[in-house]
């Protein structure tokens, strides 16, 4: 399972590049979020671990990038989180994936819901996130990479988005990403709202499966998630050079 999700995740929010290295899946994106800019090591390999983490760490240092490996209990090989904490690399922004069965019946779809990138989605989002002007650029070209089919959802008052996030369906997973809320809308349900529509919006495109992930300091969304039926199946965590 937790190779599936991680696969799901590598294709809903591609890196700008990809490289391919003995089992392991390295992403560049121009340093816009550790998710797009890390060394995944996914699959297993007989040759040497050092070589290829010394590989790694000449690839992002010469993209001026910190070497940062996504982690995971079935991370490859199985010693490799305590040969990188010998390293030097220390764990940040541990992350509770979790997932949940699409439930009959009807969800309210009162999202506005759109299959494209739209500027307005993305200034909402930039605006909301608080992404500076100088990623912008790569969270729109990255955005508009994404080959699964995708669900811009934005919840809006007054003529203003107050809560956006984006769904990914491949196959029948559906999964959720980018989910925030406006600081001054916070704790009226539209977070709520945003997610049931596009639980809804999967559930009617084939999906029977949910996923997404949520940083464990970070309780307001815990609490939401498990509110609507999500349950944990595993961690990943970050390995940081220091």
């Amino acid at each position: 399972m937790i190779q599936l999700i991680e696969e799901l995740s590598l294709n809903a929010l591609p890196a700008l590049q990809t490289l391919l290295v003995d089992g392991w899946v390295l992403r560049l994106a121009n340093g816009y979020t550790k998710r797009a800019n890390s060394i995944n090591p996914l699959y297993a390999s007989a040759n040497g671990v050092e070589a290829r983490i010394e590989f790694c760490e000449e690839v992002y240092r010469r993209s001026n990038l910190p070497v940062v490996f996504k982690m995971t209990s079935a991370a490859q090989p199985e010693n490799l989180d305590t040969l990188l904490d010998a390293r030097g690399y220390v764990i940040d922004s541990p992350t509770s994936v979790q997932t949940m069965e699409l439930r009959d019946g009807d969800s309210p779809l009162d999202a506005r819901l759109d299959a494209m990138l739209t500027e307005e989605w993305l200034a909402a989002f930039c605006r909301l996130g608080a992404i500076d002007d100088a990623r912008q650029a790569t969270l729109r070209q990255m955005l508009a990479s994404i080959v699964p089919q995708k669900c811009f959802a934005a919840i809006v008052e007054a003529d203003q988005i107050v809560a956006c996030g984006l769904g990914v369906r491949q196959g029948d997973h559906i999964g959720f990403y980018d989910i925030v809320t406006d600081k001054s809308f916070r704790q009226r349900g539209y977070g709520k709202r945003l997610m049931q529509s596009l639980l809804a919006w999967g559930k009617q495109n084939g999906a029977r499966h949910a996923y997404l992930q949520v940083m464990l300091n970070n309780p307001p969304a815990l609490q939401l998630y498990a509110r609507l039926g999500f349950k944990e199946i595993y961690q990943y965590w970050y390995r940081i050079k220091r």
